[in-house]
């Protein structure tokens, strides 16, 4: 009783605010801030405000251990360190399994408290135990639209009997003592994303061809906030699974691993026309509009929307543009990261957001690390992986996703990524379910085929997903 109620303590302290537990920027000031601050919100938001290069970097002497809060779509205060200007170590994971059994009772009240979900629903349990007593080296791959996926696997992981492993950003174990704590003891380790990480690839296969436990990957790499789109799924996901694949075929007696794709899929079940119109009452407020609550829901929000953006092109192009927004996000987006790219990677540029975001930190964070750069340009630096981090979060807006009759999800996710933009934090809608799902066994071969576009098991793993996903749709609203 005395370990459950020492996991619920450090459980309640990491769902507070990143702005609550780490240190943030002073409150913007003067007439930028006098045209477009309102009040700090009851998250303790210091106010909304354009970025400024003094805003996005704290002066570091050279060669100090630091982090940095990279800031979000128009946050005045740095969000979540998201870039860790370290020396990079290795977190490995621990293998008991007691803190596993400590959570089980806590975990439904705290996906409450911190997500609003009421119920998580598993399908296809079957499937992955068939592949666990079969001996397979098990890898999971999810959707990740929302920060509480890894703890929405977790009553799947009790549903099969086994805990999980999960490979996870190494600046999630840097936020807080409390949180590596917890994350090692459940089975989390790191992975290095400004560098090759060979220690996490070698873990990684070495743990999936053990076959003890399922290995969980996010392909996508970042929290998306959109549920009915993927984005792009990142090929280490195949590297990983094939070289487990090796291993296990080298064994004696060889072995098989096999990846089941997992579909997230969260229903709101609460009264939208109630929950949304505070948070759009709050940004309104913050743009110095009066509240457009005689607007329909779709039309307001797309109102935001626009304005939001324009406000970016005014900083980063000098004016706001004109068109359909596709066009206008892609020419946003190549404004701030082409420079970038022609500076520090001689152009070059991955067809991908998130892949070109990872070009240029593996760039720019080394010299970072090792502290052999003067304060000046340590500066420069923390300025321009804001921009990046903005990029990164501009590719998340699908331009279509209100088109045609939208699904109170679809409204939902896109007024909880403007507040989480704007304040690091959007607060819980509740009652949510969650269903998670598991799909059919993709056994992994240990060489790639030859000539083909693309890894053949990414485009496995996402026709599952995509298939999955669609099936778990809730009707428009």
């Amino acid at each position: 009783m005395a370990h459950a109620r020492q996991v619920s303590r450090q459980l309640e302290s990491l769902s507070a605010p990143t702005s609550a537990r780490l240190s943030s920027a002073p409150r913007a000031s003067g007439p930028a801030a006098r045209f477009v601050s309102g009040p700090a919100t009851c998250h303790g938001d210091p106010g909304f405000a354009p970025r400024t290069h003094a805003q996005a970097a704290r002066p570091t002497a050279p060669g100090r251990n630091l982090t940095h809060r990279i800031r979000s779509f128009h946050a005045a205060a740095p969000v979540q360190n998201v870039v860790i200007a370290q020396p990079y170590r290795f977190v490995p994971p621990q293998h008991g399994s007691l803190w596993w059994h400590l959570l089980r009772p806590i975990l439904p009240r705290h996906l409450r408290r911190t997500a609003g979900i009421v119920a998580v629903e598993c399908r296809g349990a079957a499937k992955l135990r068939a592949s666990l007593d079969a001996g397979h080296g098990v890898m999971l791959t999810p959707n990740h639209c929302r920060p509480c996926d890894p703890l929405v696997l977790g009553p799947l992981s009790y549903a099969v009997g086994r805990p999980l492993y999960l490979l996870a950003s190494w600046h999630v174990f840097m936020q807080h003592p409390l949180q590596r704590f917890l994350l090692t003891r459940l089975g989390a380790f790191s992975i290095y994303r400004e560098g090759t990480d060979r220690e996490a690839l070698k873990v990684a296969m070495q743990l999936t061809a053990g076959a003890r436990r399922p290995l969980v990957i996010f392909p996508e790499g970042v929290i998306s906030r959109h549920n009915d789109r993927l984005n792009h799924l990142m090929e280490g996901t195949a590297l990983i699974a094939r070289g487990a694949a090796k291993q296990r075929a080298a064994a004696s007696p060889a072995g098989h691993v096999v990846v089941h794709p997992v579909a997230i899929r969260y229903l709101f079940d609460g009264d939208l026309p109630t929950a949304i119109p505070p948070v759009l009452r709050d940004i309104e407020h913050r743009l110095t509009w009066r509240p457009h609550d005689h607007l329909p829901l779709k039309e307001r929000i797309a109102r935001i929307g626009d304005a939001l953006l324009a406000l970016k092109e005014i900083e980063y192009l000098g004016a706001p543009q004109t068109g359909d927004i596709a066009p206008r996000l892609q020419r946003l987006i190549d404004a701030i990261l082409v420079p970038l790219e022609n500076e520090w990677v001689k152009g070059r540029r991955e067809k991908e957001i998130v892949g070109r975001v990872k070009l240029l930190r593996i760039a720019m964070v080394p010299e970072m690390a090792a502290g052999t750069i003067d304060e000046a340009e340590m500066q420069r630096r923390w300025g321009q992986l804001a921009d990046v981090y903005l990029a990164q979060q501009l590719s998340c807006y699908p331009p279509d996703y209100l088109a045609d009759d939208p699904t109170p999800e679809r409204f939902l996710e896109t007024v909880e990524r403007f507040e989480e933009d704007l304040t690091d934090r959007a607060r819980v809608h509740a009652p949510m379910r969650a269903v998670v799902e598991v799909g059919d066994a993709i056994e992994v071969t240990p060489d790639r085929p030859r000539g083909t576009d693309g890894d053949p098991l990414m485009a496995a793993i996402r026709t599952q997903l995509e298939t999955m996903l669609a099936a778990s749709r809730r009707a428009p609203a």
